[in-house]
Formats: structure tokens, sequence, C-alpha cells
């Protein structure tokens, strides 16, 4: 993607959560400047991935497969479990689909804040975690349990939600407008927790055309000096 692309689209994000009245903590619209002179101070919000996330998923084609994030607050699944949660809000454009994928530890809360239809196509997944095509799948709308039959389209309206427990394949897409959807989850880990039906790229190459205006979390290494170990574990 390139990065006039992307601070397009990270503007368009903004007010479009704008409109709909929720309000994102102020480092939503710090640049890169501002980053980097708080970066003492916030080593928790690196190793999180807290912040603007953009991606077409390898696809070339955002409009048609895309999404637009951005993280509030997330935890740590090696850590003490002092948050054990995270909590997200994204912004799902008409006729864009987040494509097919599961997770192997994460359950999570979908909600269809605001807008029109977030329509999500849902699978169960077979012994080896592959979708299983012939199986009903059991979820928990707002509380109430729902048996959807195998690759079931399962349409949310503003402020109604759905429970995805590890090992659902699901995809979503925006009908008739756009639609503003948050997301309440345990920890979430888009490096090791995410499993697409169809070999993807979940963070994308910026093809740097422009200075960035808001940077985004696959940023955060390369721009503001964040490492890991051989295991993994991040160095703040």
């Amino acid at each position: 993607m390139r990065r006039s692309d992307v601070n397009a689209i990270v503007r368009d994000a903004r007010r479009f959560i704008a409109r709909h009245d929720f309000a994102l903590p102020a480092f939503a619209d710090w640049n890169p400047d501002d980053f980097a002179a708080a970066r003492a101070e916030i080593g928790g919000l690196i190793a999180a991935r807290l912040g603007w996330d953009v991606t077409d998923f390898g696809s070339g084609a955002f409009r048609q497969t895309g999404l637009v994030l951005f993280t509030m607050r997330n935890g740590d699944a090696e850590g003490p479990g002092q948050r054990s949660y995270c909590e997200k809000v994204m912004v799902v454009r008409r006729g864009q689909t987040c494509p097919m994928h599961r997770h192997l530890r994460k359950t999570e809360d979908i909600i269809n804040r605001a807008g029109a239809i977030l329509a999500l196509d849902l699978f169960a997944s077979g012994p080896d975690g592959a979708i299983e095509p012939m199986a009903a799948v059991r979820v928990e709308c707002d509380g109430r349990e729902r048996r959807l039959g195998p690759g079931a389209r399962l349409r949310l309206h503003p402020g109604e939600s759905v429970t995805l427990p590890p090992g659902i394949w699901h995809a979503f897409r925006g009908e008739i407008s756009d639609v503003l959807v948050g997301e309440v989850s345990t920890v979430n880990d888009d490096l090791t927790d995410i499993v697409f039906r169809d070999p993807v790229g979940r963070f994308p190459e910026i093809d740097e055309d422009e200075p960035p205006d808001r940077l985004l979390v696959g940023d955060y290494d390369r721009l503001l000096g964040q490492a890991r170990d051989k295991s993994g574990t991040i160095s703040v």
C-alpha cells in the first residue's frame, strides 16, 4: 500500500468514527513527532500495539478487501494477568470484506456500534482446525444462543453483537452502507493468533511515497526502535 493512500484512509476513518460520536484517546491524533517526543513514556502503548492499523490483506484492493482498526487497550497473554482483555474499534466499508479467518486462543465479541448492517459468514472447525463444511455453528448473540447452518450469514444490526470463541471461522463485510464495529476480546495478538483460510498478508508493506500523518502499529518496530529478542519478547 502507498503511504499516501494509508494517510487518506486514516483521515477518512477518523472522520467516520467522530461522526458517530465515538471518542478515541488523545494518541489517535498524534503525529510521528508526538510519538517520538513521548517515547520514554509509552513503552506499554508500543508493546501492546495500541493505535491505528490499516490493511488490505495483500489484496491491492483496499475498498474490496481491507480493514481499518484502532486498538484502545490490550493485555499481554504471557504477562501477570492484570489486563486479560482487548478493545478495538473498526471501520468496515460497504462491500468491503475482512477475509475468512479464525483465532487459536482469542474469544471475541463483535459488536455493530453504528451505521448499517454487519454481515458475518460463519463455519465451525474440524479436528484439524480446517473449516468443517457440514457442521452447524453455535454462537451467542447478546446472551441468546443461536444455532446456524454451515456457512450461514449472520446479520448484525446496530447495537447487536455475537460472541466468537476460538476456532470459529468468520469473515465479515458491510452491507447497505458503512459500519462502525467494536471488538471486545481476550488478549489480541495478530502476529501469532490468527489463521486465514487463504494466504494473505496481514500487515502490508508500505511504499513511502509521502511522510506518515499517523503511525500504524506496523510502523512501531522500525520507526520507534522497538526490538524483539529471539523468544519474541518485546524490549521497550
